[in-house]
């Protein structure tokens, strides 16, 4: 990778200008600039070059937006209009009037008496009376 960014650079440096952010026509200008026999090298060169150049746009638009932002005096950037889908009306099914089932008297259950738990303590307050005793003693 190395060689093709090394190659690619050197490239570009000369010929900056006439390199663009199209993939095909940056491999047929590599053609008439360099003698590169291996398709799969030129291949890697050109698409290593279109993507350095369409960082680089990338890079100048939004810099370009955010100096427009700063000129009208909102620190918020500009959102790209979203086209929002098109809802098609859904005809809604027709409810038919449903008759309620009779509800059945149950039978309520008999509690049982529960038997108070066992209050556990916890590791504070083993601590603390482990402390009032030795201050007692």
């Amino acid at each position: 990778m190395d060689r093709i960014k090394r190659l690619s650079t050197e490239i570009l440096n000369e010929y900056q200008d006439k390199f663009g952010t199209d993939f095909l026509t940056n491999k047929q200008f590599l053609n008439e600039v360099s003698i590169i026999r291996s398709k799969g090298l030129k291949n890697k060169i050109a698409g290593y070059i279109t993507k350095i150049l369409q960082r680089k746009q990338k890079f100048e638009d939004r810099k370009q937006e955010l100096i427009e932002n700063d000129k009208l005096g909102s620190n918020q950037p500009v959102a790209e209009p979203v086209a929002e889908p098109v809802a098609e009306p859904v005809a809604e099914p027709v409810a038919e009037p449903v008759a309620e089932p009779v509800a059945e008297p149950v039978a309520e259950p008999v509690a049982e008496p529960v038997a108070e738990p066992v209050a556990e303590k916890t590791l504070a307050e083993e601590i603390l009376n482990d402390d009032s005793s030795k201050e007692t003693s």
